[in-house]
């Protein structure tokens, strides 16, 4: 069961949420977290929104995400994601 309650799309979320920072994301976290159950499918989306996601395995056997602060056209600028 998610703890937080995200009033955007998902999408939109893990945009605001991972661009540009140091936080990474897991799979399992995203699901106890914040209720997002495919995490894969929306890096995957956010990726061909030209967005750079890196994914590296961690210690626990999931995969960490985390989203560059500038796009596949080095832009910094937000994506029309809403």
């Amino acid at each position: 069961m998610a703890f937080t309650n995200i009033s955007t799309t998902q999408l939109v979320f893990l945009h605001d949420y991972l661009r540009g920072n140091t936080r990474t994301l897991t799979s399992r976290q995203a699901a106890s977290q914040f209720g997002i159950l495919n995490l894969r499918a929306r890096m995957s989306e956010l990726r061909q929104m030209g967005l750079r996601v890196r994914r590296e395995p961690s210690t626990t056997g999931y995969s960490k995400y985390a989203v560059s602060a500038r796009d596949v056209w080095g832009s910094k600028a937000s994506l029309t994601t809403r």
